[in-house]
């Protein structure tokens, strides 16, 4: 099989946010009163991040690589993940064009901490900074995200063959 010059892949994650739990986003923690709730540390960012890439080459799914029910990922940080995954992309012989997620959250805002988000993530991909892009929306207090009893999170990525 001939594998095409290019890949496409998207990804979509939701997670409760609950007492008791550090809010990892992009591989920052974020001072909130909850966290969201997940067998890692629910980076639901880096998830959606994940899920774009393995989509893209076509590697199955995040549950399927990164089971909940294995305890060597209990608590793992999702960047180590997202490292994990970015180099079965390269094994295949692509790398990365690019990256775009979109945070969903009500509270709390994003934008403060976006730069070290790009920055997190770009290092675990091992890219350039301007390969990473982070943005971040509310639902203007509508559903479960407005309010503001999870957040979600879309990204897509593109892999090109090297």
């Amino acid at each position: 099989m001939v594998m095409p010059p290019f890949r496409v892949g998207m990804g979509y994650d939701a997670h409760r946010l609950v007492v008791g739990r550090d809010l990892v986003l992009g591989g920052v923690t974020i001072p909130h009163s909850t966290g969201l709730l997940g067998h890692s540390d629910a980076d639901v960012l880096v998830h959606v991040m994940i899920d774009a890439l393995i989509g893209a080459a076509n590697l199955g799914s995040i549950g399927l690589l990164f089971p909940d029910s294995d305890p060597q990922y209990q608590g793992v940080a999702s960047v180590r993940l997202l490292e994990t995954v970015m180099g079965r992309v390269r094994a295949m012989g692509y790398e990365l064009g690019n990256v775009d997620g979109v945070v969903v959250a009500q509270n709390p805002k994003i934008m403060p901490y976006r730069d070290a988000m790009i920055t997190t993530v770009a290092g675990a991909l091992g890219v350039d900074i301007g390969q990473v892009s982070i943005k971040a929306t509310t639902t203007e207090s509508l559903g479960f995200e407005g309010r503001e009893e999870g957040i979600s999170a879309h990204a897509v990525a593109i892999i090109y063959r090297v």
